[in-house]
């Protein structure tokens, strides 16, 4: 565990982790009525058109699902009830994980700075977003709502070793902040948490929140001719290359949570980030001779152009 942190015995978790000069962070403006752990003073107040949107996306991705989502997913969805009806109330939900992994849900306005998220992370604080969808955005939203993020993510923190996986995601950010590699573990977030796949007994499935809280690439991850699926490897996804606004040319597969949590915690990332190079090594679309392959690509779809040609995710 000690591996993944920059000094062990000097970290304080219990604060926001400094940025140190010169380390690439996105440029995000905090509103002025926000402390500098970025949480809204209490989640908002849903319309009933927005509580409706909540319901009607629900209802999509449950008819989408079934067959394609991690087991683990659809043992959380099912404990927490998130279908009983209307945006959640995060305060509730807090209440019914605490007791099951000792998470909690709490809302911040937008996405939020990378030091702020590993603070909440490796304090196990979820931050979700406060906010919802339009009708207009049903399918798509650029940036994470409280249904990708509540929907998408919080049924995965009943589980207890992934649970302990994203505590221990947060507190690398403070190694990756010391080394300025914040691209490479970004990368290892979106390939995992955001989208990850899982071998089960029944097949191959989805536990990354960006596929289950859409109903296309949760199609398209487990089932698509156009992606690659290889066998996840720490080293390998952290200098790969991954798509923000479109399917991903290449998923990472793994056996169980408890394989993720060893390769990711028994690493020794100060090797690891003295040998990265700034930038990423390898494209989003690259199979390489060490990987483990248990789909070859056609990447049909990307090779089109993707959502932009209008290409069919195929």
């Amino acid at each position: 565990m000690e591996s993944l942190l920059i000094r062990p015995d000097a970290v304080d978790f219990s604060t926001i982790p400094q940025v140190p000069e010169g380390t690439c962070v996105a440029p995000l403006q905090r509103p002025a009525h926000l402390g500098e752990d970025w949480l809204e003073p209490q989640q908002r107040v849903y319309t009933a058109e927005e509580h409706g949107i909540w319901d009607d996306l629900f209802a999509q991705q449950m008819d989408v699902l079934p067959g394609r989502a991690a087991s683990s997913f659809i043992a959380g969805l099912k404990r927490l009830d998130l279908g009983r009806g209307g945006v959640p109330d995060f305060g509730a939900l807090s209440e019914e994980l605490q007791p099951i992994t000792g998470w909690s849900v709490v809302p911040v306005p937008m996405l939020i700075p990378d030091h702020v998220f590993f603070y909440h992370l490796a304090n196990r604080r979820f931050p979700a977003g406060n906010f919802i969808r339009t009708r207009a955005q049903f399918d798509y939203i650029s940036e994470p709502d409280v249904f990708h993020d509540v929907f998408g993510h919080v049924p995965m923190l009943t589980d207890p070793i992934y649970a302990d996986y994203m505590q221990e995601y947060g507190r690398a950010g403070w190694k990756a902040l010391a080394y300025n590699r914040l691209k490479a573990l970004s990368a290892l977030y979106w390939y995992t948490v955001e989208f990850g796949l899982i071998r089960e007994a029944e097949g191959i499935r989805a536990y990354g929140a960006g596929i289950l809280s859409g109903p296309l690439e949760a199609k398209f991850s487990v089932e698509g001719q156009s992606p690659n699926r290889v066998h996840l490897e720490v080293d390998r996804v952290m200098r790969t290359d991954y798509v923000i606004s479109d399917m991903q040319p290449t998923y990472f597969v793994i056996d169980s949570f408890e394989e993720l949590y060893r390769k990711t915690v028994e690493r020794n990332f100060d090797d690891l980030y003295r040998g990265l190079n700034p930038g990423f090594t390898y494209s989003n679309q690259a199979v390489l001779g060490g990987d483990k392959v248990y789909h070859l690509g056609s990447q049909e779809y990307a090779n089109r152009g993707g959502q932009g040609s209008g290409a069919k995710p195929v």
